[in-house]
């Protein structure tokens, strides 16, 4: 029987990209309708071979940013598309979800709070951000975790368990009391599978609501 659900939740952990940014998907589809390429093509891509494609090897940095370039195109090019690898990294640097900060905020003054993010070596610092004043406002929400767990900086990116097993420890907190946040169901999965309550973000303000019942502390301004 799973009694973790009845374990006072020590800590949150929370994705960045998708979560506390708005999605790099969006961007995605934006990019998508511009190029004139089937929708959710680059996601399909970034599916394919989740484990051993340019994005992969991008995120735990085995490959350069010229490297990933090169990679995906190929990638791409195999599936039948051109696409500018160039413009795929800038469509990632998502917007601040201010809602989103502000239950940061709250929980990090009730719980322990850390980060676990698939990131890559470019912009200004792990927000991947295009610009100083957004790489700004990126690190001074990033400062407000305990600890940012990088897949780039450690070689391992989700959806290895390794990667939240690596989270708890910096936290010294078991995995049945954390709560974790994502939007994607693939990174969900094995947090679930070691006891973590899991949220799957799309709407950011669903979301908060079904975290501020996890957490009994109320999160919004």
């Amino acid at each position: 029987m799973n009694t973790s659900h009845a374990k006072t939740p020590l800590a949150v952990l929370w994705d960045f990209g998708g979560v506390i940014l708005s999605s790099p998907f969006e961007a995605f589809n934006r990019y998508e309708a511009e190029a004139g390429l089937p929708k959710d093509f680059l996601r399909g891509l970034n599916a394919r071979n989740p484990d051993t494609n340019a994005w992969a090897k991008m995120e735990r940095s085995e490959v350069s940013l010229d490297g990933f370039v090169t990679l995906f195109e190929e990638e791409a090019r195999l599936q039948g598309h051109r696409v500018e690898g160039l413009k795929i990294l800038q469509a990632l640097s998502g917007d601040i979800r201010p809602q989103m900060v502000e239950a940061l905020r709250r929980c990090k003054a009730a719980f322990r709070v850390a980060c676990i993010t698939n990131n890559v070596k470019s912009g200004e610092g792990p927000g991947m951000a295009r610009s100083p004043e957004k790489a700004k406002a990126v690190s001074e929400v990033l400062s407000l975790f305990e600890h940012v767990v990088e897949s780039s900086k450690i070689g391992l990116r989700k959806p290895d368990p390794k990667i939240y097993q690596h989270a708890c420890d910096l936290l010294g907190v078991p995995p049945d009391r954390c709560i974790y946040l994502d939007d994607l169901g693939i990174n969900l999965k094995p947090a679930r599978a070691m006891g973590m309550r899991t949220i799957k973000v799309g709407d950011p303000d669903v979301a908060i609501d079904e975290l501020q019942a996890m957490v009994g502390i109320p999160l919004r301004g």
